[in-house]
């Protein structure tokens, strides 16, 4: 007669730390190249704001080229992450790299030879289109290596990597960590490479790092995940369908729409400020004291072992980033600005490093590429808009009026988290204990025990939700 007892769980492991991470076999050959290739991304559109400034005269004409470069980017970028899912890495890093080069070389060209402001346009869409999507690529790479998951295209892997292995959450911080930090170095580099070198050397230099970073990137092969070809109906997986189908994706993308309006807006709003007060030499330096704040929290993150739901992390994290935004307006001293502006930065990493880590949990590993690249894509398209309006307040009002920028966009971000929050919940699923009697045996087991929060890690007999011990009922002979 079959008979009802419980089993426990282990307590919750302790996340590991950098260290072990970066002590996995292989990770070297592509973090280095990885890093390199990346850091265009973070010099571009302030490149071409600085550039336009100088050529034109006007914030307003250099945001908007900017913004082109933006919003292609977000069109293109999940495009070519599904095709690197599909055909592989190689297969659209390599091409890429050499149409961006070519084409921030054109619009380089265009620009200082005064062209019309359609041509600057049409330069500037392959220039957005063609931007490698090098995080992404290496967050599938760290999911490959570490064993993130299946990629038979069925989507059965969902949810279920970070449990498995630990170090997949650690490497989630440190990408997060890795971005924040080529946003603390490429606009420096690239501002003071306008202001010390030449208007157009910011833009030369991203396309040249673009090229040389990107073809060493693509060179390590071995570390590249699988190409997933797949075959709707094909061994009795289902057809592969984008990662935007689901939910919680598409809420992510709009929320990251806010992070994108805090990165275009501060990089164009503190460019005016600096000129405002006479000393334009600082703003590469507010920037990195933003981008900073940015770096440091993000190193703190990937260290704590949360407890907390990753929708509370997300929903608490753009409270504070919208607190912190909302007295952007009335700074005036530099000094006041870059306390502010840390502030600022603190707030964003926590957010950035949340939702990519719920991508885990709602995507299978066949996708998660391009989902990563939408929310790139995403972050460009706020940048973009945000790099337009601000623009366009700093001709017309004044550096003030641009920090209202990225106060809009964090309040509308934090709304959509508030109002569509469950949609971001992991997917629960209908596991049962392993050796559970046939269904009608035994009683089901309800709530939390029966459909715990997907990526949660398992033990024989039961399911941990946020390391809290649950009961579960056993068929047992």
């Amino acid at each position: 007669m079959a008979s009802a007892v419980s089993t426990t769980t282990a307590p919750s492991v302790k996340r590991p730390g950098y260290g072990q991470l970066l002590r996995t076999p292989g990770a070297w050959t592509f973090l280095l190249p990885g890093f390199a290739a990346r850091q265009p991304f973070a010099m571009l559109t302030i490149s071409i704001v600085l550039l336009l400034r100088h050529t034109t005269g006007s914030y307003g004409v250099g945001g908007a080229v900017a913004a082109v470069t933006g919003v292609a980017m977000a069109l293109f970028a999940p495009q070519g992450g599904k095709l690197a899912d599909r055909y592989g890495q190689n297969a659209v890093l390599v091409p890429g790299v050499l149409i961006h080069a070519a084409s921030a070389a054109l619009l380089t060209v265009l620009a200082l030879a005064d062209a019309p402001l359609w041509a600057l346009f049409a330069a500037a869409v392959p220039t957005g289109a063609s931007i490698p999507q090098i995080g992404p690529m290496v967050r599938a790479r760290w999911a490959s290596t570490l064993g993130g998951g299946t990629s038979d295209g069925s989507g059965s892997d969902a949810g279920t990597s970070w449990g498995r292995n630990p170090l997949l959450a650690t490497a989630a911080a440190f990408e997060s960590v890795t971005d924040e930090l080529t946003f603390v170095i490429g606009p420096v580099l690239a501002t003071a490479l306008c202001a010390g070198v030449h208007p157009a050397a910011g833009l030369i230099a991203e396309a040249a790092l673009t090229l040389a970073g990107g073809l060493l990137f693509a060179a390590q092969r071995r570390t590249a995940p699988p190409a997933n070809r797949w075959k709707a109906g094909a061994d009795g997986h289902a057809p592969h369908t984008s990662a935007l189908a689901v939910p919680g994706v598409r809420v992510l993308a709009v929320v990251f729409l806010g992070i994108g309006s805090v990165f275009g807006g501060m990089q164009v709003a503190l460019t005016a400020f600096a000129e405002e007060a006479g000393h334009p030499g600082i703003n590469g330096v507010l920037y990195g004291i933003f981008a900073a704040g940015n770096m440091l929290a993000g190193v703190a993150c990937g260290a704590i072992a949360w407890r907390t739901s990753p929708q509370r992390r997300l929903l608490m994290s753009y409270t504070a980033l919208a607190l912190a935004c909302s007295a952007l307006w009335a700074v005036h001293s530099p000094l006041l600005l870059g306390g502010l502006g840390l502030l600022v930065g603190l707030c964003i990493a926590p957010a950035l490093i949340t939702g990519y880590t719920l991508v885990e949990s709602l995507v299978p590993a066949s996708s998660r590429t391009e989902a990563f690249t939408w929310l790139t894509g995403a972050v460009a398209l706020g940048q973009a808009a945000a790099v337009t309006a601000a623009g366009r307040m700093a001709d017309d009002f004044g550096a003030s009026a641009a920090f209202t920028v990225p106060l809009a966009g964090t309040a509308l971000a934090l709304a959509t988290v508030v109002a569509l929050r469950g949609r971001i919940a992991p997917r629960r699923t209908g596991r049962v204990a392993a050796g559970a009697a046939p269904a009608g045996s035994a009683a089901p087991a309800t709530g939390a025990a029966a459909a715990p929060e997907a990526g949660a890690p398992e033990a024989p007999g039961a399911e941990t939700a946020r390391g809290v011990r649950h009961r579960v009922p056993v068929a047992v002979d």
